[in-house]
C-alpha cells in the first residue's frame, strides 16, 4: 500500500513538472517592431486612359465561371500614406494578380512595395491570398531590402474603395514582426 501512494505521488509530481515546463516555454505574444499604413490605388488600362492607367491585363479571363478566372493583371501602382490618390507615393507597388476560383471572386498577390521617400529606403515583398469576400485579409511579407532588410511580418488590406473594373484602393495595415 505505501508502495502504491508513493508511486502515485511521484507520477503526480512528474505530470506537475512537464505542465510547468510547457506553460513555460509558451511564447508570449510580441509586439510589432515596425508598424505602417499605407493606401494601394490601382488604375485598371481600359484601352482609354493611358496617362492615368497604373495597370493592366496581360491574360484574358478563361470562360470557366464568369468570376474573371485567369484573368492576370501587373501593376506599377502608387502607395500613399492618405487615402488620396494625388497624394505625394511614398512607394510604387509593382508586382501581378491572378484571378483563381471560378465560382468566386478571389485574387492572389505578388507585389513588392519600393520606397524612396525621405522617410522609408528599401523595399517590402508581399504575396497571398486575396479572398474578396472577406472584410479584412491577410498577406504575408516575406521579406525586404534597405530599411526592412529581411524582416517579415503581416499585411492586412481592406478594400477601402471599389469603382467597377476601374479603379480601386486598398488600406494596408503592415506590421513587422523581425526588423534588423
Amino acid at each position: 500500500m505505501g508502495e502504491l501512494v508513493v508511486k502515485s505521488c511521484f507520477i503526480l509530481f512528474f505530470l506537475f513538472v512537464i505542465c510547468q515546463s510547457s506553460l513555460a516555454s509558451k511564447k508570449p505574444l510580441r509586439q510589432p517592431c515596425k508598424s505602417l499604413e499605407l493606401y494601394y490605388h490601382d488604375i485598371l488600362f481600359d484601352g482609354t486612359d493611358l496617362a492615368n492607367a497604373t495597370s493592366a491585363k496581360v491574360a484574358n479571363q478563361t470562360t470557366l465561371g464568369n468570376f474573371k478566372f485567369g484573368m492576370l493583371v501587373v501593376f506599377d501602382d502608387p502607395v500613399t500614406l492618405d487615402s488620396h490618390l494625388l497624394s505625394p507615393p511614398v512607394a510604387r507597388a509593382q508586382g501581378f494578380y491572378f484571378y483563381d476560383k471560378k465560382n468566386d471572386y478571389n485574387a492572389w498577390f505578388a507585389f513588392t512595395l519600393v520606397f524612396n521617400s525621405t522617410q522609408y529606403k528599401g523595399t517590402l515583398n508581399i504575396m497571398g491570398a486575396d479572398l474578396m469576400a472577406a472584410d479584412t485579409r491577410d498577406l504575408s511579407v516575406v521579406g525586404g531590402t534597405g530599411d526592412f532588410f529581411l524582416t517579415k511580418g503581416i499585411a492586412t488590406i481592406q478594400t477601402d474603395v471599389f469603382q467597377g473594373a476601374k479603379y480601386f484602393r486598398l488600406k494596408m495595415d503592415i506590421k513587422l514582426y523581425e526588423c534588423y
